[in-house]
């Protein structure tokens, strides 16, 4: 979509009616003329996905152009869109401006008490994993302790990365991506933030 900077979607009644209209937009002989030639072309793409139509433009002011002619061909075959929208690429957010924005993933994993990394150190002995696990504790991690194996949570990558540096820890997605990432990781269920 780099060029493609924005979209026009019509979201018909139906998907036959979506294959008659984008038919009669590469077609058609009346004032959408200029806008077929400009599709067979291939200078404004057109794509269906059920019954949803988008005509892509690399400007507003194209948008703007291929909306009236789309309006007008709506009118002419007497087809009421259910929507139509223009809608803008948002690069840095990676969505159309009319999409709501999607949670963080690291943030939803938090509201919902997860850690989303998580350093995992494997320690000597036993004695040497519960001193960490309650050091690491103090200092304010979600931590979990199984025979050896010591886990803490963070809050982000960048703390992740710093944690495993001083304890000598491997980072891993954290929360319930470790499970869905590695299934065979047997701490996948310790992905919590300590309380």
């Amino acid at each position: 979509m780099a060029h493609d900077d924005w979209r026009i979607r019509i979201e018909l009644p139906d998907e036959d009616g979506a294959r008659g209209f984008l038919e009669r937009l590469h077609l058609a002989r009346s004032d959408a003329d200029e806008l077929a030639e400009e599709l067979r072309h291939g200078r404004l793409p057109v794509s269906q996905d059920g019954n949803t139509i988008f005509v892509y433009a690399p400007s507003a002011l194209q948008a703007e152009q291929a909306s009236r002619v789309v309006e007008r061909e709506l009118q002419d075959e007497g087809i009421t869109p259910r929507r139509f929208v223009t809608e803008h690429w948002l690069g840095d957010e990676e969505r159309w401006d009319d999409e709501p924005p999607q949670p963080d993933i690291e943030e939803d994993l938090l509201r919902r008490g997860y850690a989303p990394w998580e350093v995992r150190v494997e320690c000597k002995n036993l004695d040497e994993a519960h001193k960490l696990a309650e050091q690491l504790r103090q200092e304010g991690y979600g931590v979990s302790r199984t025979f050896t194996y010591v886990i803490a949570g963070t809050q982000n990558r960048d703390e992740a990365v710093e944690l495993a540096r001083r304890i000598h820890g491997e980072v891993e997605p954290g929360g319930e991506l470790v499970y869905e990432v590695q299934p065979s990781n047997p701490f996948a269920v310790f992905g919590g933030l300590g309380g």
